[in-house]
């Protein structure tokens, strides 16, 4: 199988594993929902610390405003009684206002924090050298999704960040991370500063060998080509400077060494040839 090391410019993404015969098409469609299931995941994954600290979202038109502006508006959170956290809620107001500040308790809350580092562990593997699947990606979900239900058992509001990503509803128009997200039929995928066509087979850039490993980058189609992979790793970038600092210090210390001992030695004695063949070398003047 052909290993592919996908990388959304300098930042690694995960491992793939094809094979030289696939259409690049199918390929790069592949590769592009795996990309996009993670950055749903992490983005469920920023939201559970907020969800743990400071409840369920409220409702939009209460976000924001403090507590003098909800009872002058005469607004009510209809969400607030409905969904209770197990094991009871645990005040801890929101200072932002997207939070109602019913918290779970700390049994609760280490429920979501531990199920976020295993769902996150579970999908970036590249170091472990071990492949992303889709099957993977689900199965990081359905971990966040249960970890969720133990949580709050009567479920999230409807307009909770984190409900809306399981159901597929979330808006990202006008975020950062709507610029992550790369619709399938958008992407495309480069090696080595070459525009991989859909329409051709990955054989048809890296041969018929089936036990490659390669580095791949997604981008959006249009966006042009990504930069070069650099000559070096920044792990051997770190392991060179490592040693050129060392291999400094060293010099340093010869040159704080001025140890000239060695120029009354007798092997460093420029006159020593001389006083011998004139019978001078074993010269002593004290007495017999």
């Amino acid at each position: 199988m052909v290993q592919l090391h996908v990388k959304r410019g300098d930042e690694s993404q995960f491992l793939f594993n094809t094979s030289v015969d696939v259409p690049l098409e199918t390929l790069t469609e592949q590769v592009a929902v795996i990309y996009n299931a993670r950055l749903k995941v992490d983005r469920i994954c920023s939201e559970l610390p907020e969800l743990a600290d400071h409840g369920i979202a409220m409702p939009p038109n209460m976000q924001g405003l403090t507590d003098e502006q909800i009872v002058d508006l005469k607004l009510r959170d209809e969400w607030e009684e409905k969904c209770v956290p197990s094991g009871g809620p645990e005040f801890n107001k929101d200072e932002i206002g997207r939070r109602n500040g019913h918290a779970p308790n700390q049994k609760m809350k280490e429920v979501l924090r531990k199920t976020m580092e295993e769902a996150k562990a579970l999908i970036s593997k590249v170091l472990a050298g071990v492949c992303v699947t889709m099957e993977t990606v689900k199965e990081a979900l359905d971990q966040l999704r249960g970890a969720v239900m133990i949580v709050y058992p009567m479920g999230l509001p409807p307009h909770d960040p984190i409900r809306m990503e399981f159901e597929n509803q979330e808006d990202l128009s006008g975020t950062q991370a709507s610029l992550q997200v790369i619709p399938a039929e958008e992407a495309q995928l480069w090696w080595a500063a070459k525009e991989m066509q859909r329409g051709k087979k990955l054989q048809d850039y890296i041969g018929k060998n089936d036990k490659t490993k390669i580095v791949v980058k997604i981008q959006k189609r249009g966006q042009g080509a990504p930069a070069r992979e650099p000559l070096v790793t920044e792990e051997q970038q770190k392991l060179m400077m490592a040693h050129y600092y060392r291999r400094q210090e060293e010099l340093k210390k010869l040159d704080e060494v001025e140890d000239d001992s060695y120029l009354r030695s007798d092997w460093s004695d420029r006159q020593a040839l001389k006083r011998q063949f004139q019978g001078l070398s074993n010269i002593k003047w004290g007495p017999r």
